[in-house]
């Protein structure tokens, strides 16, 4: 089992969906071979929550990935976090042992870097990554350069042992990636064992990166070329399955952790396509993703599918692809795919679009209510932080949390994807709309039992000074005294 997380990468961002530079042609080519999902979600616009979602099948809220500091902030794991991935919470990896399973996470981990939340302390026998994204670089005094491990102990940091150009954009890191993934799956197949590769790298994310045989090789900027190098590496890593004569027995995801970023566009952020605003946000363009299923002499080739998908989806079908049932003893939000993939069933399920601790929004069918609006604040606006560019819609893009739980805003998304036009409230069809969604909402409610919010405290002190294997490199920094304050989230 592989799958492919990418950061930030847009529903817009592929030639498939299209984009008209039409510069993926290994992902088009995965999509015509196998399953393209036109409806599918992450379980929150930010990366880390959607990442901690992936792994545990849960939406945040139950995993812990979101915080009470304020109301429906978006939060996520920076260095000074001092939460991360509860061991009470069952990630994939460490259920697909009880089936012989080899797990590697290959990129980027976000999900708590202090040694209690380490990927290898959560079921992955193999780490090639870093616990943060690549930001930087910074001065090892006031702030500490972002690791890279192997395993359980640091090789060095980004920006001094690992080079990233700013004012290039260069950077070797998704070559490196990709020859680790191959070099794992070689490894696997040699020794007849069965595996998952969680490859999650971050060239999309701003600062974007690409490498040189790449740079200036798209239409569309730096952006485009990381895109192209990645859309290169998946076709490697899918043509390398075939030479080794594994693909039929290899199920294959590619999909994206959250909407492109809008703020960072055009020059380092992705596109949505025909949705409504980006990473960050509930509308459809925080939360739709690329979505694309492989699995040659399984999976019919050229199918298209409706089904309503999730990332929490890929928790579930995994188990069930190993012969495994999800645990009992807890709510699982994932549903199993497969019959879906396999036989073009379409499944009846909604999809919640939660922001921190508030149910923003839920897609019921073709229609999703809003139960709240935010894009951001006007504070944040004024200083030129947009997450919807170019895209205002009056009453819908709001810069101050607008609550709409007595009388929610339903769009139609098969004749409105772009959430421009909300349904009249006196229409039978919003009436019969919200008798269907209304119970639903009721009994999710009714239901939820939110976990211990792992994203509320800040401390300097748990940053990445002094990561496991830092002595033997001579890396070792001091870190400051212990100063536990509450996270400010303004987003």
């Amino acid at each position: 089992m592989c799958a492919c997380h990418v950061l930030m990468m847009g529903w817009g961002d592929l030639g498939v969906f299209g984009e008209p530079s039409k510069e993926t042609p290994n992902l088009d080519q995965m999509a015509s071979e196998g399953m393209l999902f036109l409806d599918f979600y992450t379980a929150n616009p930010l990366c880390s929550p959607s990442r901690a979602a992936l792994l545990t099948g849960r939406l945040p809220v139950r995993n812990g990935f979101y915080t009470t500091n304020a109301h429906a902030r978006n939060a996520y794991t920076p260095q000074d976090i001092v939460g991360g991935i509860p061991d009470s919470e069952l990630l994939l990896p460490e259920l697909l042992k009880k089936a012989g399973y080899i797990s590697k996470i290959i990129g980027k981990w976000h999900l708590g870097h202090r040694p209690q939340f380490h990927p290898l302390n959560h079921g992955f026998d193999e780490w090639f990554g870093s616990p943060n994204c690549h930001f930087g670089p910074f001065d090892n005094r006031a702030l500490p350069n972002i690791p890279l491990y192997r395993d359980w102990e640091m090789i060095g940091r980004y920006y001094e042992d690992f080079k990233i150009d700013l004012k290039t954009g260069e950077a070797n890191l998704t070559q490196i990636y990709l020859q680790e993934a191959l070099d794992f799956i070689s490894k696997q197949q040699a020794s007849q064992q069965p595996f998952f590769l969680y490859w999650a790298i971050d060239a999309t994310h701003a600062p974007v990166y690409a490498s040189k045989q790449f740079l200036g090789s798209s239409q569309r900027g730096l952006y485009g070329d990381a895109v192209r190098e990645i859309d290169d590496s998946i076709g490697k890593i899918l043509k390398h399955l075939q030479k080794l004569g594994i693909s039929e027995n290899t199920f294959v995801f590619f999909t994206s952790d959250n909407g492109a970023a809008l703020i960072s566009a055009p020059e380092q952020g992705g596109s949505n396509g025909r949705f409504l605003c980006g990473k960050q946000t509930t509308f459809e363009g925080g939360m739709r993703e690329p979505a694309i299923a492989w699995w040659p002499g399984h999976i019919p080739a050229g199918g298209v599918s409706h089904q309503l998908g999730n990332v929490m989806d890929l928790f579930t079908t995994s188990l069930s692809l190993a012969g495994l049932q999800p645990p009992s003893d807890r709510q699982i939000d994932g549903i199993n795919l497969l019959p879906a993939i396999l036989q073009g069933k379409l499944i009846d399920r909604p999809i919640f679009y939660y922001r921190g601790n508030e149910m923003m929004a839920v897609r019921v069918g073709l229609y999703k209510a809003h139960y709240w609006t935010w894009s951001n604040s006007w504070e944040e606006y004024s200083k030129g932080i947009d997450f919807c560019p170019g895209q205002n819609v009056s009453g819908v893009t709001t810069h101050t949390q607008e609550e709409h739980t007595t009388l929610p805003l339903v769009f139609h998304l098969g004749r409105d994807p772009g959430e421009k036009y909300p349904l009249s409230f006196a229409s039978n069809e919003y009436q019969r709309a919200m008798e269907q969604i209304s119970v639903i909402v009721q009994q999710h409610k009714v239901t939820m039992v939110p976990g211990e919010p792992q994203l509320n405290v800040c401390d300097k002190a748990v940053m990445n000074w002094s990561p496991p294997g830092c002595e033997k490199l001579g890396k070792c920094l001091k870190p400051p005294k212990s100063d536990p304050k509450k996270c400010f989230w303004p987003h």
